[in-house]
This record gives structure tokens, C-alpha cells and sequence, in this order.
């Protein structure tokens, strides 16, 4: 007889351990439960950011993108083969966001000591510096195992995206709708676009498969990754509409709605980014 202990020890394998160490993808299990993690890190963050007086801004958000694209190169690194097992698990979706999430932190708090002594003047500019050279030294390891053999991938993802988000921003500018005059939302649409994009590249083209639930089940569906672009757009104007007519105007709601639109972006660029990566060098 199977004991509580051991069925619980079960469930936690199947749903949370084995996606990890055979990086099989999600399931509507884990799914949940990383969103639900996600959504208390959020306030955790936010209050952390306080505590050392980093202001919540467009600038900070810009500054934290060159780590954005350094964990999705690290993350490719790992595609390509380069770590082994055990320290291979620390690269694999969901803890390499943790990995990366660590890293941001440290690099932050060491802007934030080089400008209070002094020996800096743009703690921003500081700041997007130590990403963009762990972005460089990624790309150079990328080089190094591995050679461009699809260089034609990240034009036709960025083409496409852009055109889509191009073409939404017109129609909604002619039908009397300002939300995407706003440059922070129409950066969200643009950088999920390019995540789908990347999708329909991936699948409809060269053969790779999805991982999450929800697409993975609505192109077995219709057949086509194509229908990514259709479920961005779905999800994500709707959501950028609530949180625009939702939140309070004073500055602690206001700072919040500007941090989940921050995650969101950034949940929108790294599997973008990732994808992109991971295609051009074929791996």
C-alpha cells in the first residue's frame, strides 16, 4: 500500500521534478503553480526596489532588458549541450528564471553602491551595462560551440512582429482607441508578438514543437502556429486595458501597474528572445 508520503512524493515528480531534469515543458499542474509563485514575487520585488530606492520607471525597465536577453543566450547555452547534470537543472525553465532573477539583483544592488560612493553618475546606465556585457559573453560562448545556420530567422521574426504590431497600432489609432498610444503597451504587444512570431517561425517552419499548455493545445487544434497571433491579442489587449482603467491613481498603485506591465514584457522577450537565439544557430 502506497503511503500518503510516497503518493505525495509522487505527484511532486511528475508535475514539478521530471519537467525540470527531462525538460519536458509544462503542465496545467505546474502551469498554475508557477504563475501563482510569480504573482507573490511580484509584491516581494516591488517592495525589495523600494528599500533601496530604485524608482519603477520606463528608464528601469529599459535598463533591465540587456539581462533579458542574457538569460535567454545563458538559456540557449544550455540548449546547445554546454552544462551537464546536476548544475544542467539550474538552466532549465522555471529555475533559470531564478538563476537569472538572482544575478539582476546583485548586479542592481552593486549600481546601486558604485552610485552612492560616487563612482558612477547614471545608476541606470550602470546598470544596463553589467547585463549587456553578460549578454556579450554569452553570445561569445554561443560562437564558440555552435555556428550561425539560419541567419535569416531573426529577420523574418522581427519583420513579422513588427508588422503585426504595426498594423493593430494603426487599427486601433483609427478607431478612437489610445491604448496603445502609450509607448509601454505598445512595447508589450510588440515584444508577445515577436514571442509569436518566433512560434509560428519555430513550428510552421523548421519543426520544433511547444511547450506550454494553453498554445500547444490551440495549434494541434487548428494546425497552424499562426493562431498565436490571434491568441496574443486576445489575451494581452484586454489585460493591458484592465490594468489601465483598474488601478488607483496614487503612486504606490501606479508604481505596481508599472511593474506588472515590466514582468509582462518580460515574459513576452525571453521566450522571444530565446527562440530567435536558439533558431539562428540552429540547435
Amino acid at each position: 500500500m502506497i503511503s500518503l508520503i510516497d503518493k505525495i512524493s509522487q505527484f511532486v515528480s511528475t508535475y514539478y521534478v521530471d519537467p525540470i531534469i527531462y525538460d519536458s515543458g509544462y503542465n496545467p499542474i505546474n502551469t498554475i503553480t508557477w504563475a501563482l509563485v510569480l504573482g507573490i514575487c511580484i509584491f516581494g520585488v516591488v517592495r525589495l526596489l523600494e528599500r533601496i530606492k530604485v524608482t519603477i520607471n520606463e528608464r528601469f525597465i529599459l535598463s533591465v532588458m540587456p539581462f533579458v536577453v542574457a538569460g535567454s543566450s545563458l538559456r540557449v547555452i544550455e540548449d546547445a549541450g554546454v552544462f551537464k547534470p546536476p548544475l544542467q537543472y539550474l538552466f532549465i525553465t522555471p529555475t533559470i528564471y531564478f538563476v537569472v532573477f538572482a544575478v539582476t539583483v546583485v548586479c542592481l544592488l552593486v549600481s546601486r553602491w558604485l552610485h552612492n560612493a560616487g563612482k558612477v553618475k547614471d545608476l541606470h546606465a550602470t546598470f544596463a551595462a553589467f547585463g549587456t556585457i553578460w549578454f556579450a559573453a554569452n553570445v561569445l560562448v554561443l560562437l564558440c560551440v555552435e555556428d550561425i545556420v539560419r541567419p535569416y530567422v531573426p529577420v523574418l521574426i522581427l519583420g513579422g512582429g513588427t508588422l503585426i504590431a504595426f498594423l493593430v497600432y494603426k487599427l486601433t489609432e483609427y478607431g478612437g482607441f489610445a491604448l496603445l498610444s502609450n509607448r509601454l503597451n505598445l512595447s508589450i504587444l510588440w515584444v508577445h508578438l515577436l514571442d509569436a512570431s518566433s512560434t509560428i517561425v519555430g513550428i510552421d517552419m523548421l519543426g520544433y514543437y511547444e511547450k506550454h499548455v494553453v498554445p500547444a493545445y490551440l495549434i494541434d487544434l487548428t494546425g497552424t502556429a499562426i493562431v498565436m497571433y490571434p491568441l496574443k491579442l486576445a489575451i494581452f489587449l484586454p489585460v493591458l486595458y484592465l490594468l489601465d482603467s483598474q488601478f488607483d491613481e496614487d503612486d504606490e498603485s501606479q508604481t505596481l501597474k508599472t511593474f506588472v506591465k515590466m514582468v509582462i514584457i518580460v515574459l513576452g522577450l525571453s521566450p522571444a528572445c530565446r527562440n530567435t537565439i536558439r533558431m539562428t544557430f540552429g540547435i
